[in-house]
């Protein structure tokens, strides 16, 4: 049930299909064969055991899949994002992705390379990926399966990413600012620009879990950076720091003081990309899992989840005094984590404030600030 200051604007019949259909282009979708993994990551938003056997039975089927990825070629994607879980733990795991390249997709996987073997890297030779992408927990025994919490991991990791290095399979690295690899963040960031100078991305914002596990996201909590700290490590990170001051006066909205929309979702929610839930849920964005705003695809079609379910759903506004007082009008939103989807995850609720969020906000202004902005307090 809706919270009743929450108002949802439909849009008239008319538009829903011969006015939406032809502006809203797909480009991409995320594909998660599975929520299962071989790691048990302290952050992971969605880890469920390898043998877990009511995971492993709602996961979508071959057949289930290529209908869905079918009807996505139809709608004009032309990337696909395979993921997890661990998506190579699926035993059908080279005939899903040889059907996306057949399909004409440009293929991106991510993993976290303990699994990958001799038979995967011919594989991936004869049929290149767009990329994939591993994960650095960190670069000691120690650090890695500190956060992985599977005694052995690291040695399968270093293994697995040289394998694909050395047979020039192109990658991407990244890491998770953690409070378990903090002390090792700076390595990280060097030992992955050192494989690959093309590419390195780190996240500091972690997710509560999809499953609402109360245990679990306490962990994901104790793991979670400082407001301060994560100003410090991107001030501190030459490549970050400088993307953040470059693009200052982007992220920074003085207009936003007068704004008076009360609109929740401001982004590209639901435009351009998807998400497929490894049980066959359509989600507007990776992480969006609230009930009204996902649509089942085994019993009606990508199609209409795309033109019809979710353009119905995103014209929401709150009258909710303190989201349009503080939220709706923070010039420095850009900087913020917040989001409906974000929200959710923490609160249960879309258009509450996260008090967490405006403090990584605030002490990112106060970092990448110049003189002529003034302060936001």
């Amino acid at each position: 049930m809706k919270k009743p200051y929450l108002k949802k604007v439909l849009f008239p019949k008319s538009c829903l299909w011969e006015n939406i259909k032809n502006k809203r282009n797909l480009i991409s979708f995320d594909l998660e064969l599975t929520a299962r993994c071989n790691n048990n990551c302290r952050h992971c938003y969605i880890n469920l055991p390898v043998e877990d056997a009511e995971a492993k039975h709602k996961e979508l089927t071959f057949n289930e899949i290529k209908k869905i990825v079918d009807e996505a070629v139809k709608l004009g994607a032309l990337w696909c994002l395979v993921t997890g879980g661990e998506a190579l733990l699926r035993e059908d795991f080279f005939d899903i992705y040889l059907y996306l390249k057949k399909k004409g997709l440009l293929v991106s996987v991510f993993t976290n390379a303990t699994l990958l073997t001799d038979e995967h890297i011919k594989f991936f030779k004869k049929y290149p990926p767009r990329n994939i992408e591993v994960t650095v927990y960190g670069i000691t025994q120690e650090t890695y399966e500190r956060v992985t919490r599977r005694k052995g991991s690291f040695v399968k990791f270093k293994r697995g990413l040289n394998l694909l290095l050395k047979n020039n399979i192109k990658v991407g690295l990244k890491a998770m600012a953690l409070r378990s690899n903090i002390q090792e963040l700076s390595q990280i960031a060097k030992f992955c620009r050192r494989m690959n100078k093309n590419y390195f991305r780190f996240d500091p914002f972690l997710l509560m879990r999809f499953d609402r596990d109360i245990k679990r996201n306490a962990e994901i909590k104790l793991e979670r950076l400082t407001a301060e700290e994560i100003a410090a490590i991107e001030r501190d990170d030459p490549e970050r720091f400088g993307s953040l001051e470059k693009n200052c006066d982007k992220l920074i909205l003085p207009e936003f003081a007068h704004n008076k929309s009360q609109r929740l979702f401001r982004c590209g929610i639901g435009n351009g990309s998807f998400t497929v839930s490894y049980d066959g849920f359509f989600r507007p964005c990776a992480s969006f899992c609230h009930p009204d705003y996902i649509y089942d695809l085994k019993k009606g079609t990508l199609t209409k989840a795309w033109y019809e379910f979710i353009p119905s759903r995103l014209d929401v506004q709150s009258d909710k005094k303190e989201f349009i007082v503080r939220c709706s009008k923070c010039q420095i939103s850009n900087l913020c984590l917040w989001c409906p989807s974000h929200v959710y995850l923490e609160t249960g609720q879309l258009d509450k404030m996260v008090d967490y969020f405006c403090d990584v906000a605030h002490a990112r202004f106060e970092m990448i600030k110049k003189p002529s902005l003034g302060s936001l307090t």
